[in-house]
């Protein structure tokens, strides 16, 4: 009697298992997911205006193909699908109806701007596609309540803008400041940021501030009109080549304050090179990452790992060009989303698992991680200063934060 029941026991869970294995194997994908690949767009600026930081989208599509190379994520290629929009908010968002419902994308990542992401957000979340680790550091990205397909991922402008602050109240009190800023939402936060981190002295440190347009033709009028106000220290909230411009404007015409660029215009490849090394020495900046040009900081590991990933998959890039490691970071960092999804390849689940994170990647410098919850989108949130010596970058003082 006992052994017929012990049969009949066995039988019984052999039967169950039967029917419950194939229920815990089974794979869950949404389009732009099978299993041999995952489908990822991006938009990227190759050509027009802000053609130069198209050298992340390179640095991206390189580090998926060092990921191919290696079989891939849990045994899926990458397909890494990205588009030049010209540097044109317009453009952008034709490019992204066109990835997400002809080449059917599972997500869209890294994609460049805050004007171009803020105008193809509305349309990735209603379709809820999700939209991550923007190319843009405004809090607009940090909303999951709002859009909860949408995730930034550098520290924000307004942190930016509130570390230079911070510095000049603990360093040089009792100087003037002259501020240049884009007129549009990025300037406007930075802007924010350094008025709040002055507070009080606001009013009496600041004495001219002056917005760009990225129409203008140059920044002469502006640059003047700063140096004019009698300031002994520039804010140089500019991007790009337009960055460029009012660093050589302001050493040209005999201008040598202090001088403070943003976190997106640190290449010295892009554009400290252009506007003239010696133009540049003293420019303070910031940064998360740990150096890589010093002979001493070989002897890292994580940086010996981006080097030789440099040398065989993007050989053509200047390793002068913070971009590359940008694009390298935003790209590691995907990977490790995509890796926690296991064979759960929804869009819900990327999602879930980007609003999950708590990342150390190499390149990062101690102290600054990738951390995000379902009520915070914004996965890293310190940085530190950075002071430009003529040749390179060089760190100094706390990683810091809000």
């Amino acid at each position: 009697m006992n052994s017929f029941i012990l049969r009949l026991f066995a039988t019984t869970m052999f039967a169950i298992a039967l029917l419950v294995t194939p229920a815990v194997a089974q794979k869950k994908y949404d389009m732009g997911a099978t299993d041999a690949e995952i489908k990822i767009g991006n938009i990227s600026p190759y050509t027009g205006l802000f053609k130069e930081y198209g050298a992340e989208g390179r640095a991206e599509a390189a580090y998926f193909q060092m990921i191919n190379d290696r079989g891939g994520i849990n045994g899926r290629k990458i397909d890494f699908v990205t588009v030049d929009d010209g540097s044109n908010v317009h453009k952008s968002v034709e490019l992204a109806h066109k990835l997400v419902e002809q080449d059917g994308v599972l997500l869209i990542f890294s994609s460049f701007g805050t004007e171009s992401n803020l105008a193809i957000r509305t349309y990735l979340n209603d379709k809820k596609v999700p939209q991550l680790f923007l190319q843009s550091s405004s809090a607009a990205f940090d909303d999951p309540t709002h859009f909860p397909w949408t995730m930034g991922f550098y520290a924000s402008y307004r942190t930016e803008g509130l570390a230079y602050a911070k510095y000049i109240l603990q360093n040089k009190s009792n100087s003037k400041i002259a501020i240049l800023y884009a007129d549009n939402l990025a300037g406007k936060e930075y802007l924010k940021g350094i008025h709040d981190g002055l507070a009080d002295m606001t009013s009496t440190m600041i004495t001219k501030e002056v917005s760009y347009s990225y129409t203008d033709a140059t920044l002469t009028s502006q640059i003047e009109a700063l140096k004019s106000s009698g300031a002994d220290i520039f804010i140089n909230l500019a991007w790009g080549k337009f960055a460029t411009q009012a660093i050589r404007k302001a050493y040209d015409i005999g201008w040598h304050p202090l001088q403070f660029i943003p976190n997106a215009s640190l290449s010295v490849a892009a554009f400290l090179d252009p506007a003239g090394l010696d133009k540049a020495v003293g420019i303070i900046s910031n940064a998360r990452s740990k150096g890589w040009t010093h002979t001493q900081a070989r002897e890292d590991p994580a940086v010996r790992e981006f080097l030789n990933w440099m040398s065989k998959y993007n050989s053509q890039a200047s390793l002068r060009d913070q971009n590359n490691v940008a694009g390298y970071e935003r790209a590691q960092a995907l990977v490790e989303v995509l890796k926690q999804c296991g064979d759960n390849l929804t869009r819900m689940n990327v999602m879930k698992q980007a609003a999950s994170l708590n990342l150390e990647l190499g390149m990062l410098r101690p102290g600054i991680r990738i951390t995000t919850t379902p009520t915070d989108y914004q996965p890293i949130k310190k940085l530190f200063l950075i002071k430009f010596n003529g040749k390179t970058w060089i760190p100094f003082g706390q990683v810091i934060g809000e």
